[in-house]
């Protein structure tokens, strides 16, 4: 028989991590954010940028997991990830880059806070925020394409983070 979320065994938990999207402006990904920062029980998601639609067309994606997230809206993604570095945050940032390492080869310290960091649809996470990361990570892709929608590539690692957070 197949379960639904009413007889579900799942245990809810909650796990010290902060998303920070940095300039996410789609509607459908942010409503689908909501969605896979319930579904990993993550602490707060956080959107930075001055355009970020949260409307019928988010609410769509969403679920209604907008009401049970915790969010905040900045301006700023760099003084975001400033103030959570400052209050011990690992910042782990989603790009692929020069020195960007597998996210399968990372091991997490499940007693660091994190804060992952995923950037703009199109131009994705600013240099100026690299810079300051703690370390970035990629997903390994094995097809011709070398990137995959926002929403998720932040779901695989989600799902990395929590798994290991949940080993401890």
């Amino acid at each position: 028989m197949q379960l639904t979320h009413y007889n579900s065994k799942f245990k809810q938990q909650q796990f010290p991590v902060i998303v920070v999207c940095q300039n996410v402006s789609n509607a459908p990904n942010i409503g689908s954010l909501f969605r896979a920062c319930d579904a990993f029980g993550i602490e707060k998601l956080i959107f930075c940028g001055t355009d970020i639609p949260l409307g019928r067309k988010m609410t769509k994606t969403s679920r209604a997991t907008e009401k049970s997230v915790n969010y905040e809206m900045h301006k700023s993604a760099l003084e975001v990830v400033n103030k959570l570095k400052e209050n011990n945050y690992f910042i782990l940032s989603l790009e692929i880059s020069t020195n960007s390492q597998a996210l399968n080869k990372v091991k997490f310290n499940p007693n660091q806070p994190i804060a992952l960091i995923i950037g703009d649809e199109n131009f994705g996470v600013s240099e100026e925020v690299l810079k300051i990361s703690d370390a970035i990570v990629h997903i390994n892709m094995f097809g011709q394409n070398s990137s995959m929608n926002v929403v998720q590539a932040t779901s695989i690692t989600l799902y990395e983070i929590t798994k290991q957070f949940s080993l401890k």
